[in-house]
């Protein structure tokens, strides 16, 4: 088989059973049984829930003899009032697993409510912070199927949500190990409708993953090498799924590759996310776009500590040039063809509070993966040149 020619389906179980394929939304039914449940909760967001994917969702699980709930009160930047209001949707049509359908916000704020469903404390007190994740009680664990339907935050795959604290203003990653789900459908047909422009963005916030734990100075080699991988994935499909929205090998690959950088991550993350949590928080921004334009301003604030692993990775990715320019220069041309905009004034952020902004960003969990040490100074000067001030 040629190099990265998909097969028609395939099962693997990395880091958790993965059905993948064109049309696995067929089994979802049987899935669900295999859990062990019978009367599932589908959460997406209100943008999706007329669309195509959770209609067929839905069709699915009824003529498979399992009519569901639907729950769909989930903004493109989740917020804790959105968790709490799925809880009560959950326990109220007693239910026994969560189907989560969408992109990264609706996949996170299913997690959360499927691990919240049984839990006595509060949310927040589950922020990943040292060993909090241990206050949790496990006893009663609610199962969930997580399909994604966007190719960006790989959330399908991890163990953690983003949430925004509704009187904070500020993102919280609420971690546990068993948020990860315990079967991920991905289906490319699911994702064939998904906008150009939006396919553009969370296709930049899958490659924002992968680079910054390539980046991250911890040593974790496999994750390094799941990161190279997905990046390579990326260079070569994310223009054509962009371009050409219906090429369902494009689709695939960039499932895989998105799921892939969310396995990396792992290794550590660093600025990009650091500033686009709190700028997410502040003004309701899209996280992937926001990843996208602050990109190479990162990799140029890097690159004094990276510059061997930016030429590694430009002779990896077989790049004009080998050294980090040259990634700096596919980053650019890559925005370009995408049609990202170059800074945050283009996302309409032209009154950002760099001060407050940059004070959030330095305590950010994601901030300590940064290959620089992240100041004040330091985030304010990336912010100011992805700002053009």
């Amino acid at each position: 088989m040629p190099i990265d020619t998909l097969a028609t389906t395939s099962n693997w179980s990395f880091p958790t059973a993965v059905r993948f394929g064109n049309g696995r939304i067929s089994g979802l039914a049987e899935m669900v049984r295999e859990l062990g449940a019978s009367r599932p909760l589908v959460i997406t967001d209100a943008g999706l829930k007329d669309l195509f994917p959770v209609q067929r969702t839905l069709e699915v699980l009824k003529a498979g003899g399992l009519p569901a709930g639907l729950f769909s009160n989930v903004k493109p930047n989740p917020t804790g009032a959105n968790v709490a209001d799925g809880v009560d949707a959950f326990v109220s049509g007693d239910h026994d697993l969560v189907v989560a359908i969408g992109g990264g916000s609706a996949l996170d704020a299913a997690k959360a409510v499927a691990f919240m469903a049984r839990q006595t404390i509060p949310m927040w007190d589950l922020e990943d912070i040292g060993d909090n994740w241990t206050r949790a009680n496990t006893d009663r664990h609610v199962p969930v199927i997580a399909i994604p339907t966007t190719a960006g935050t790989g959330s399908e795959l991890g163990r953690s949500s983003v949430i925004t604290h509704d009187a904070e203003k500020r993102k919280v990653i609420v971690f546990h190990p068993k948020m990860m789900p315990n079967i991920v459908v991905m289906d490319p047909e699911l994702t064939v409708g998904l906008p150009a422009h939006i396919t553009a963005a969370t296709g930049m916030d899958a490659l924002s993953h992968a680079l910054e734990a390539f980046s991250a100075p911890s040593f974790h080699p496999m994750a390094e090498g799941i990161a190279l991988n997905a990046l390579r994935l990326i260079k070569t499909w994310l223009p054509r799924a962009v371009h050409e929205g219906n090429n369902l090998e494009a689709r695939g690959q960039m499932l895989i590759a998105s799921g892939m950088g969310c396995v990396a991550l792992q290794k550590g993350l660093g600025a990009i996310h650091a500033l686009a949590h709190p700028l997410g928080a502040l003004y309701d921004a899209h996280h992937g776009l926001l990843n996208a334009v602050l990109m190479p301003y990162v990799v140029e604030f890097n690159t004094p500590a990276i510059a061997d692993k930016l030429a590694l990775l430009a002779r990896f990715l077989d790049l004009p040039r080998h050294d980090a320019e040259g990634v700096v220069d596919w980053i650019l041309d890559l925005r370009r063809d995408l049609s990202i905009p170059e800074k945050l004034s283009g996302m309409g952020l032209t009154d950002i509070d760099a001060d407050k902004v940059a004070t959030m960003g330095v305590v950010d969990p994601c901030a300590g993966g940064n290959p620089v040490a992240l100041d004040e100074a330091g985030l304010k000067s990336i912010l100011s040149a992805a700002s053009g001030a």
